[in-house]
């Protein structure tokens, strides 16, 4: 077996050596480097959150309708059982749990109370209207507040 010098090293010593050396030289990314691509990162992020922001806000609005239309369905259910629709004071928790002295009741109507919050976190408003000639479901939107426009707005059956 030829042993090489190159150097006062073997050959195996001295090609050790070289491989430390190219590792040690081109190693990991320059600050530079990650700076710019932070930069590059914080700009597509201004450019984007506003446009997904306002996705995010249409479809809370869209979720909402549709949950209104379920809980109106489930509360025509609870009509044909009862042949009433809950009052004011049982609300729509009685879909989901039976309300004292409903005998006919056939429920749950609605899987979970969790359905009963609009998409913002905050319990749809139920009404039974005076005539009981039928129902009011709303929610506030965003806000919470009466009237508004775009994700603050009142959404009802």
């Amino acid at each position: 077996m030829h042993i090489f010098r190159h150097g006062g090293l073997t050959k195996s010593k001295w090609h050790w050596a070289e491989n430390k050396r190219d590792k040690e030289g081109e190693a990991g990314f320059t600050l530079v480097e990650l700076l710019v691509v932070l930069a590059i990162i914080a700009l597509i992020a201004t450019l984007v959150a506003p446009q997904v922001l306002r996705y995010l806000g249409s479809a809370r609005t869209s979720a909402a309708k549709a949950q209104i239309k379920n809980i109106e369905s489930a509360l025509e259910l609870y009509y044909v059982d009862n042949a009433k629709y809950p009052s004011n004071d049982e609300g729509l928790k009685a879909l989901v749990t039976a309300p004292p002295g409903d005998t006919h009741w056939n429920g749950p109507y609605l899987k979970t109370t969790s359905g009963l919050s609009d998409p913002w976190g905050k319990p749809y408003v139920y009404e039974l209207k005076a005539d009981a000639g039928g129902i009011v479901i709303r929610t506030l939107g965003r806000d919470g507040k009466p009237d508004g426009t775009g994700e603050d707005q009142d959404i009802t059956n």
